[in-house]
């Protein structure tokens, strides 16, 4: 399919879903701004999910406002993108722009405009409208706009016209839209996870006794950018040693060393899609016992897991399999006691696995890393507060990580061969018609498999 359909589509079902809601409307969307690093330099600049989601448009200074009216079957929808003008000179210091006259058909909007035009047209176009669609509470800075544009509305009042009475929240339409991938998105996310696969077997095979933390980063750095990524999804986690129990450690100069695990969280972002794999190998590339104990229950938690992730499910289905697996071989181990906890049944209803494993199984995974969506049903009428409402219906298109995870810190009453060993093994899922599909799954996760890849490095 053209790209240039894929977002207009996008388009028209935002509008219907305003249409339903109001009747119509103005929906207003901007990009995100860039970012100083410090004196002279930015950022890499990254657009924001949401308006990418609905334009495929790249570039800062942009923002897209979308006339609605119509009906819901039949719902009547221009699009006008402002964005920023051609620039001869700037475009030598900071790249071409793509401009108004040419942004119509390059990217199938009705109408472009300059960003500097931007205020003016709005008063225009929000005139007479009941209802704009906003993401209420963004900024500062985007309340002080859409206060200055309405501001201009109301100084025609004389002049007959009205501003509008209602405002809504945009996102909770488009985060809704988001949570469901179509075959496109799926594609960019299974091309993206095959990426990272290969990024975590060369770290894997890089890695060698005495090298730092940093040199694996750079090995990963090296996959992404060499096989056409644009950039890393989040940033990658490399854990060697005690590390390993810091949940959002960063790459940092701690040196590899024989005995120890080291963790790698790391995935690569294509085309605006982020991947989100986690693999946790022996640094000499030979798993001890106690690690192997813990890394097989952590496998066994994530198979659990991956077999509740089906349609029909809930979102917490996948989490609870895996707690279930965890705390039983945590039992098993004697991390946990059984003398104290009485049971497998006590020991989770009282979490007493937090201790090592503090974080949920899954998130959504999508444009962001941690994507957009509601963990819980949003259409069930009667529920009067969030936590009332029951966990989400797993549903095909949607795609979620898989991360169990186990991680012990020295305590006095932990036995000592298990200290500082954190181990996460993570997938991506995309929920299909009878099961899930693990697109990630290109570096492999069985431990005998991963001793003998780094064998054979």
């Amino acid at each position: 399919m053209n790209n240039n359909l894929i977002y207009q589509e996008r388009r028209i079902a935002l509008a219907k879903q305003i249409c339903t809601k109001t009747g119509g409307g103005i929906a207003i969307i901007s990009t995100a701004p860039e970012a100083a690093r410090n004196r002279d330099s930015e950022y890499p600049y990254r657009h924001d999910s949401d308006f990418f989601y609905l334009t495929g448009f790249e570039e800062p200074g942009a923002t897209l406002v979308l006339n609605i009216s119509g009906s819901q079957h039949q719902p009547q929808l221009e699009s006008h993108l402002f964005c920023r003008p051609k620039d001869p000179e700037r475009e030598i210091w900071d790249g071409i722009r793509l401009g108004p006259q040419a942004a119509p058909i390059a990217l199938g909007v009705e109408y472009a405009h300059s960003h500097h035009d931007l205020d003016q047209k709005l008063s225009e176009l929000l005139a007479d409208q009941d209802a704009v669609y906003v993401r209420l509470s963004e900024s500062a800075e985007a309340d002080r706009r859409l206060r200055h544009w309405m501001k201009k509305v109301r100084q025609q009042a004389r002049s007959g016209v009205n501003p509008p009475s209602e405002f809504h929240d945009v996102e909770t339409l488009i985060h809704e839209m988001r949570l469901f991938k179509d075959v496109h998105e799926i594609d960019t996310m299974r091309r993206a996870a095959q990426i990272s696969a290969r990024a975590h077997i060369r770290a894997m095979q890089f890695c060698k006794l005495g090298m730092r933390e940093y040199h694996l980063e750079a090995e990963l750095l090296h996959e992404f950018r060499s096989n056409g990524s644009q950039s890393v999804a989040y940033n990658s986690i490399v854990a060697s040693g005690a590390n390993a129990c810091i949940l959002h450690y960063r790459a940092g100069a701690a040196q590899l060393r024989s005995g120890e695990l080291c963790l790698i969280d790391a995935g690569c972002e294509l085309d605006g899609y982020a991947s989100d794999i986690t693999r946790t190998f022996p640094v000499n590339g030979k798993f001890t016992g106690p690690q192997r104990a813990l890394y097989d229950i952590t496998l066994a938690a994530q198979e659990a897991a991956i077999l509740a992730t089906k349609p029909g499910n809930t979102f917490m289905q996948p989490h609870e399999a895996a707690l279930r697996v965890l705390t039983q071989g945590l039992l098993d181990e004697q991390l946990l006691k059984l003398s104290e906890l009485g049971s497998l049944e006590n020991a989770l209803e009282t979490a007493a696995y937090r201790r090592f494993y503090m974080h949920r199984t899954s998130h959504w995974l999508g444009m962001d890393v941690h994507d957009v969506g509601s963990y819980r049903e949003t259409l069930i009428p009667g529920l009067k507060s969030p936590e009332e409402k029951p966990s989400r219906i797993l549903k095909p298109g949607m795609v979620l990580t898989i991360e169990p995870g186990l991680y012990v810190r020295p305590a006095d009453d932990i036995d000592e061969k298990f200290w500082n060993i954190g181990i996460r093994i993570e997938d991506d899922a995309v929920v299909n018609d009878a099961a899930c599909e693990l697109i990630s799954r290109g570096v492999p996760v069985d431990a005998d498999e991963i001793e003998a890849v780094m064998k054979n490095s």
